[in-house]
């Protein structure tokens, strides 16, 4: 029987095939390359109306050079009727998330982290600027269907273990390069215990551990998160396919991780860590800037003043207007944290929180690598639990669960 990306790809695995793509979006940093390349071919836009633009890398611009690229950008994409949003809308993964990605959809983005859209049962990954152009001239794209890597989830998290431990704990397994070209299939029971929020979390790290794709199958969870949008859509079923490689996770058995600065698959757990100072706590982008997130990391300070500075950027206006109505964004100034536009952040290292040579961080973000948030800083990544007890602390702490 086929994978779930098998089925959406219409393919066996190790196949190459030419697939219309149902959704392609860039943001401003890959959109300039990306309009660069196009314009040379030289042809019209093949399916505008499968298209998107959203600034989020460098929004609001950080510097002339940007403001006048993202300013041709915007022109483009507004002139040719493409979606567009602008400075302090959010993040491409998280906007593209809010009921404009339905299941069973292919979905390329110019951005490795689009895997993240694979929490509602697509086929999503990301692509270079050269190859989105070809997209925004044709309308279609060719892949090599991948291999698929089933990840069994079983029980239920305990005490303060969310889905970011079990993201960075799958990448921990299966390191660094242990899911290249392959596609990740969470299935299991376990999968019913993981919001939309979890599953997309969870996805997005998809790619930490080379893989093409992390796809969850659409179920109950799904179809109640996109009726709030106006869709209605089937649940799917998982079939027995042949997979390359299986592996087993109790969730009941996932602890609060962190991993080291300079790898993502450098996984120890947070007691293991305890007492590290740092000088920056992070919270947010596609990984974990969403509202359970917010939600989540003013229960965990609960009044409480922070002991470091404390980054927070909401992954999207619509959360950031949830919090607000929710009194959470109240909640987190009135604990020290300084709220950012919604966007990336700090998290590509341009702005809006960059650390400093020799600064340690712990990070929400998905990628540690050397100088990635600024030049000789180091970056721990961790869960929200674990960056609100190291925020309170002002070294790394072990969470607990909110009283």
């Amino acid at each position: 029987m086929p994978t779930l990306s098998e089925r959406i790809l219409a393919a066996p695995a190790g196949t190459c095939v030419d697939r219309r793509v149902d959704r392609a979006f860039v943001h401003d940093g890959t959109g300039v390359l990306t309009l660069g390349t196009f314009r040379t071919i030289g042809r019209p836009l093949a399916t505008p109306e499968r298209l998107s633009v959203l600034f989020d890398h460098l929004a609001p611009a950080n510097t002339s050079v940007t403001a006048d690229l993202q300013a041709d950008l915007r022109r483009f994409a507004t002139e040719h009727g493409l979606f567009f949003t602008d400075v302090g809308e959010g993040i491409c993964h998280q906007l593209m998330g809010e009921g404009h990605v339905l299941p069973g959809e292919v979905v390329i983005g110019a951005d490795s982290h689009t895997c993240t859209l694979g929490a509602f049962g697509a086929f999503a990954t990301g692509v270079g600027a050269t190859d989105m152009a070809a997209i925004w001239a044709t309308g279609e794209t060719w892949l090599r269907v991948p291999e698929t890597v089933r990840i069994d989830l079983q029980g239920r998290f305990e005490g303060a273990t969310e889905a970011k431990d079990l993201a960075l704990t799958y990448v921990g397994r299966l390191g660094m390069d242990g899911a290249t070209y392959r596609a990740l299939e969470f299935v299991g029971e376990g999968t019913m215990a993981l919001s939309i929020a979890g599953r997309m979390t969870c996805a997005n790290l998809a790619i930490e551990a080379g893989a093409k794709a992390g796809l969850f199958y659409a179920d109950e969870v799904t179809r109640r998160y996109l009726a709030a949008f106006g869709h209605e859509v089937a649940c799917q079923q998982p079939d027995e396919g042949e997979y390359a490689q299986e592996l087993a996770i109790d969730l009941g058995d996932v602890e609060p991780v962190v991993a080291l600065p300079g790898r993502v698959d450098a996984v120890r757990p947070v007691a293991t860590l305890e007492e590290t100072p740092v000088d920056q706590v992070f919270v947010g982008t596609c990984t974990n800037g969403r509202f359970e997130d917010l939600e989540r990391l003013a229960a965990h300070l609960r009044g409480r003043r922070v002991r470091v500075r404390t980054v927070v950027v909401p992954a999207s206006r619509r959360t950031l207007l949830e919090a607000v109505r929710a009194g959470v964004v109240e909640r987190l100034l009135e604990s020290g944290c300084t709220i950012g536009p919604p966007g990336c952040g700090p998290c590509l290292g341009t702005h809006l929180g960059v650390i400093g040579e020799g600064e340690v961080c712990l990070s929400t973000a998905n990628r540690n690598f050397k100088n990635r948030m600024g030049v000789g800083g180091e970056i721990y990544l961790g869960s929200v639990a674990t960056a609100a007890a190291t925020a309170l602390a002002g070294v790394i702490r072990s969470p607990e669960v909110p009283s």
